[in-house]
């Protein structure tokens, strides 16, 4: 009789068999795919590290602010050679797309001013603005206040005719023709450099990047403000403490808040600021000292009478006072720029100017000096103020006027442009990982 065998078993084991083995090749697939997805995006990244740590050597040494040159010394901006760098740094066999690239100069220099705000948090803190804030606003407001003095003298020069001009002497003709020279100390040497206007960063037509980043919050606020005004007083020049010789302006901070093509125009800027200020303070006082108005309606009745124009006296006495207010400015003006310091309001100690000598002002026997005041405030401190009330956006892009212009003039990058300087990027990567299947993935990196 024939047997016969049955093989349940065996084909069962063999299907068992087949998915196992399918199993374990699908496995091994998907690990093989993972890791290639894996080695890419590793690579991908080894690339773009590797390729922002080629920054700007000298723009991080001197201002302490990271940026690849995208023109790589060239002086020709081109994305390729970023591109190109990835490859050479390990990113072969990846399609890379850069879609959003930032540049130092976007969105009116907002990479650099986060930059700088970072650096200075770690230098400074913002507790060390706090007195100067309060003193910015009010400032404001003092400065608002002398041009509508300034104005109203005006109007009574021009009321009381040329013999008022005639008899008070050298500093109504200043007033008309410019204060700069009578506030200017005998030893005093005025910078004649200048710069063109129309090529630096704040004046020029800069390239533009794409796309959006996230952008550090409260840069605009004061503290942050002070902090940038605190990077701007540390890394540049003013008038009394120039930073270097081969920098085309000395009176880089005068420029960077006032933004004129020569260091004589900012500085006379800065200078009309600081005594309409000064022209409240000093008003202010002198209408509240009832022997100094005793003196300058003394001299009104004699100017009067002098004029044969007993009606002029109250116009007169007021334009005295007025003009008195004016000439302690210029005598605070004068001890600012000796390196003195002048007090932050008037009484009848640090009254300097005597009604005697207001006429001598701008003439040839005026050898009057500012006096030092032990409690006071320097030309440095109120050119912090100064920073502090103006707008944000156009003191980083004047201070990156400053950086690209020091860094040609004084480093002799020519090739250096604010505006090629790359400081973020995204990139879209197209990877060939297993049998023709694709792998894509984006990849950012910036410095902040």
């Amino acid at each position: 009789m024939k047997r016969t065998k049955k093989g349940e078993i065996t084909v069962f084991l063999t299907l068992i068999f087949v998915l196992l083995v399918s199993f374990i090749l699908a496995l091994t697939e998907s690990a093989v795919i993972q890791t290639s997805k894996n080695q890419k995006r590793l690579d991908a990244d080894r690339a773009v590290f590797s390729l922002f740590g080629e920054y700007q050597k000298a723009l991080m040494e001197e201002y302490n602010v990271f940026a690849i040159d995208g023109t790589y010394e060239t002086g020709q901006y081109e994305e390729n050679l970023l591109l190109d760098r990835m490859s050479y740094y390990g990113s072969m066999g990846i399609n890379q797309e850069i879609t959003d690239i930032q540049l130092l100069t976007d969105n009116q220099g907002q990479a650099f001013r986060e930059q700088v705000l970072k650096y200075m948090e770690t230098r400074t803190g913002i507790a060390l603005a706090q007195d100067l804030t309060k003193l910015a606003s009010r400032w404001e407001e003092q400065e608002i206040q002398g041009a509508e003095i300034s104005g109203e003298l005006d109007d009574v020069i021009a009321e009381s005719g040329e013999q008022f001009a005639e008899e008070m002497g050298g500093l109504i003709h200043a007033k008309k023709s410019g204060m700069l020279s009578l506030v200017l100390p005998k030893d005093f040497h005025l910078s004649g450099k200048a710069i063109r206007p129309e090529e630096q960063v704040s004046g020029r037509n800069c390239r533009t990047g794409r796309g959006s980043f996230p952008e550090r919050k409260s840069t605009n606020r004061i503290d942050a403000k002070a902090l940038f005004e605190f990077y701007i007083m540390e890394k540049f020049g003013s008038a009394l403490e120039p930073k270097g010789e081969n920098r085309n302006l000395d009176y880089e901070v005068e420029y960077i808040l006032c933004g004129k093509e020569s260091d004589a125009e900012n500085l006379k800027s800065v200078v009309n600021q600081l005594l309409m200020v000064r022209f409240a303070v000093n008003y202010t006082y002198l209408m509240s000292d009832t022997k100094r108005q005793g003196e300058a309606e003394a001299l009104a009745a004699a100017l009067s009478a002098a004029f044969a124009n007993p009606a002029m006296e109250p116009v007169l006495k007021q334009a005295v006072l007025v003009l008195w207010s004016l000439g302690e400015s210029v005598m605070d003006l004068r001890a600012l720029l000796a390196g003195k310091k002048i007090p932050i309001t008037k009484n009848e100690e640090n009254w300097q100017l005597q009604l005697s000598n207001l006429t001598k002002l701008g003439e040839e026997e005026d050898t009057q000096e500012g006096q030092d005041s032990e409690n006071g405030i320097t030309y440095q401190q109120c050119l912090h103020i100064l920073i502090l009330s103006k707008s944000s956006e156009k003191l980083t892009m004047r201070t990156l006027d400053r950086v690209e212009q020091n860094l040609i003039q004084e480093k002799e990058l020519s090739f250096f442009r604010a505006d090629a300087c790359v400081t973020k990027i995204k990139v879209h990567n197209t990877a060939d990982i297993w049998n023709g299947t694709t792998y894509t993935f984006p990849l950012y990196y910036g410095y902040l």
